[in-house]
């Protein structure tokens, strides 16, 4: 079954926090993860390849830079979920 743009949200969330350590209630859709949450682009490839393992998609390398935002990711998983 497909998971609804905030489940998704929420663990993305989770996952930006146990890398991060960021509150889940500040990973927001309209935040940059570089420019808001401060995330480089190690922690980034952490969070693309638990969201993988979590959502059960595939977030090919050169689609990663286009995940700028928090919403482009919850877009781009809910686009591609099985």
């Amino acid at each position: 079954m497909a998971l609804s743009e905030q489940e998704i949200l929420d663990g993305l969330a989770e996952i930006v926090n146990e890398e991060t350590g960021l509150e889940p209630s500040e990973v927001q859709s309209d935040k940059s993860f570089t420019d808001d949450l401060d995330i480089d682009s190690l922690s980034m490839m952490t969070i693309v390849v638990n969201a993988e393992e979590k959502f059960g998609v595939r977030i090919p390398d050169d689609e990663v830079k286009n995940l700028t935002t928090v919403g482009d990711a919850v877009g781009f998983i809910a686009k591609n979920q099985a």
